[in-house]
């Protein structure tokens, strides 16, 4: 009766381990649907990068921005024709560079008096400027050392037309405020003494989430400046870009009263748009290269996408036209 009993047992807990298994392989299976997302995300659907910047140069598109590394620093992308992009190398390392983390957006000019790229950036809420003899890189800081002492982040160059350098960047003097000051001829440093303040946030559709103005631009037509930039936290899904005009590269500065310029994108459902910059075609056409959220649930990792931009004769600044959604070849 004892050994009927313990065989009855052991017949019972071989079928409840047996259904405790099916259990947890289904719970497995449902695992794997709802795996970590970075699984489902392939780089062949998107640029991945935020805060972009494209420059246009020997008729081939090179692209830059905050990720898109395994390690800490900047990769570089190049297209023919925007839409269809490859993977360079790592334009940037830590190595070269003072800072170990916090590399945010990168901007690259080519600088024809001296024959050489300087890529603009931020580390460690510090602003740094590096140089190549090449667009894709390796950029390095020949002194590892900011460009100047105080907190600051998202630089952006201007040369004027006499051939003034003007650097458009962010301290953080209430909330995130966008300021310009000259720069040294080699470019190296700022004109201190020539510090002023730009654009700050303050309307309705800026304050969403903190106050925050960052991402300038600068550009000129028929004698006006037009500072392009983006506003609220970049976290909202209501982070858009505006502008303001001013008569001078040092302002005062008008804010455009139809701001903002891109808040989403109803045609795509993208959201939290911005942080971009203007850039020139082969065609000598522009557009406006922002990054938004990779959904309307999740922020990260966000991604780049294009837009046409134009400044019209009457001095009105248009984000428009479909979308281009980058995407990058194996």
């Amino acid at each position: 009766m004892i050994y009927m009993l313990k065989k009855r047992f052991y017949i019972l807990l071989f079928f409840c381990l047996l259904l405790g298994g099916n259990v947890n392989s289904s719970t497995v299976d449902k695992g794997d649907n709802n795996a970590p997302f970075e699984n489902k995300r392939t780089e062949t659907d998107y640029l991945p990068i935020a805060d972009p910047f494209v420059m246009l140069y020997n008729n081939k598109y090179y692209a830059y921005g905050t990720g898109g590394t395994v390690s800490e620093g900047f990769a570089c992308f190049s297209s023919d024709d925007l839409k269809n992009w490859k993977r360079e190398r790592q334009a940037l390392s830590a190595d070269d560079s003072y800072g170990k983390w916090g590399f945010w957006a990168p901007e690259v000019y080519y600088i024809q008096s001296k024959k050489k790229f300087y890529m603009f950036y931020s580390v460690e809420e510090h602003i740094c400027v590096a140089t190549s003899d090449s667009p894709v890189g390796p950029f390095r800081q020949e002194s590892k050392q900011p460009i100047w002492e105080e907190k600051s982040i998202d630089t952006s160059l201007f040369i004027d037309d006499d051939g003034t350098p003007y650097l458009y960047f962010v301290r953080f003097t209430d909330g995130n405020v966008i300021w310009v000051a000259q720069m040294t001829d080699d470019l190296m440093k700022i004109k201190k003494e020539t510090l002023s303040e730009c654009i700050k946030a303050e309307e309705p559709w800026e304050l969403l989430q903190a106050k925050v103005a960052e991402g300038p631009s600068l550009l000129k037509k028929n004698g006006v400046y037009y500072l392009i930039y983006s506003a609220n936290h970049y976290e909202n899904k209501g982070y858009g870009v505006g502008y303001a005009t001013s008569d001078t590269p040092m302002g005062p500065w008008v804010k455009y009263s139809k701001n903002p310029l891109l808040q989403g994108d109803a045609a795509t459902g993208l959201v939290g748009t911005g942080h971009g910059a203007p850039f020139q075609c082969k065609d000598g056409s522009w557009k406006y290269i922002f990054h938004a959220h990779w959904s309307a649930a999740e922020i990260q990792p966000r991604t780049s996408y294009i837009k046409d931009f134009a400044i019209s004769d009457q001095g009105v600044v248009t984000i428009s036209g479909a979308v281009i959604k980058p995407r990058v070849l194996k």
